[in-house]
């Protein structure tokens, strides 16, 4: 059996699809990979999957390069005759499964692991994307043989839209998490605070900012850590000089990308992610696989992570006020770090355990 993943970034292959494919492979399959670039391959090959370079403009507008993108796409699928394909994010998503029935592979699959920008954004700019990307999923995933989501809000919404079928819809939590890679370590001495994401509006890093300002002033023992990349090429960006101002002023300490991540979860006390929406955010599930308490919003896919005042807190989207006082609860109320933080370990084990979550992956591909 071939089975073909189409990517749209070779660091979310080895991040979030490794450890899918390498289960796969082990199945006997023969699995390839497309990726927009060359970097990282290494990485990927390394799972045990033949890499194929397929450019591709993410965040582009291009009808012409698209379209060449779908023609590449229907090419390689006609040379390696895959028996099974599974594609991620929009562009991926819709095209590949244009090209997958246009080179007659038998099992289309699709996964969708977040709305999006054109879903969570009010901007005018995205409303008119919007109602381009919806057109296109109603078409692409109507070649599709299954739609797997990864959280209810995300398959409701598409279905109700009727941009898929709700037979073809199938649900799994996220995307999981390794366990034993991702384990429990001691908290730090002092309050830390860790944000993981990509430095976008509609990631909340703007909200987190400004939440600490608020939280600095109260108590000024408290840190606040963020890891992420800045991202200009976005529609909805974040402007590098506002982020610097906080750092500048020693609100927040900010760090690059990295190839592991452990060592920051393992440096704070608490995780927040203050998203307008989500498919299942991987970070929260390794902030609760290291036995940390999470704060989120009560968004789509990110509300499924957190038991209210069990391993965390939600609150509203974009409440900078109710973001902070949860911030200094943990402050104030210093205990319930560790209690929540054995709550969220345990809620991850019995939920989103990546080999349980995977094993569901190839139940509804039919591997």
């Amino acid at each position: 059996m071939r089975f073909l993943l189409v990517s749209p970034k070779n660091r979310t292959v080895y991040n979030f699809r490794g450890e899918l494919i390498k289960l796969i492979v082990s199945k006997g399959c023969e699995v390839f990979v497309t990726g927009p670039n060359t970097l990282d391959v290494d990485r990927i090959e390394a799972l045990g999957a033949h890499f194929v370079e397929i450019p591709m403009d993410k965040n582009g507008t291009s009808i012409r390069g698209d379209m060449r993108y779908c023609a590449a796409l229907t090419a390689l699928m006609r040379e390696i005759k895959p028996d099974v394909t599974l594609s991620y994010t929009v562009k991926p998503v819709i095209y590949g499964a244009i090209a997958a029935k246009r080179a007659g592979v038998k099992n289309v699959n699709c996964l969708i692991t977040g709305a999006g920008y054109t879903f969570s954004s009010g901007s005018r700019r995205a409303k008119l994307l919007g109602l381009l990307v919806r057109r296109l999923y109603r078409y692409g995933l109507g070649k599709a043989d299954r739609v797997i989501f990864q959280n209810p809000d995300d398959r409701d919404e598409f279905i109700s839209r009727r941009l898929v079928k709700a037979d073809k819809c199938r649900l799994v939590n996220g995307s999981g998490v390794d366990l034993e890679r991702f384990s429990p370590v001691p908290l730090p001495d002092k309050p830390v605070f860790f944000m993981l994401s990509r430095i976008l509006k509609s990631k909340g890093v703007a909200e987190y900012l400004e939440a600490a300002r608020l939280v600095k002033r109260a108590h000024p023992e408290a840190r606040f850590m963020l890891l992420g990349k800045y991202e200009p090429s976005m529609q909805d960006a974040l402007d590098v000089e506002y982020v610097e101002e906080f750092i500048r002023d020693g609100i927040v300490e900010r760090f690059d990308e990295t190839y592991d991540v452990r060592p920051y979860y393992a440096m704070c006390s608490v995780f927040v992610l203050p998203s307008y929406r989500e498919g299942t955010p991987r970070t929260v599930l390794e902030a609760m696989a290291m036995g940390r308490p999470v704060i989120t919003t009560q968004a789509p896919g990110c509300r499924e992570t957190v038991i209210e005042g069990k391993n965390g807190f939600l609150v509203p989207v974009k409440d900078i006020a109710a973001l902070a006082d949860r911030m200094c609860r943990f402050i104030d109320e210093p205990e319930l770090i560790g209690q929540m933080g054995s709550v969220s370990r345990a809620y991850a084990e019995e939920k989103y355990d990546s080999r349980s979550v995977n094993a569901e992956m190839l139940r509804h591909m039919r591997i």
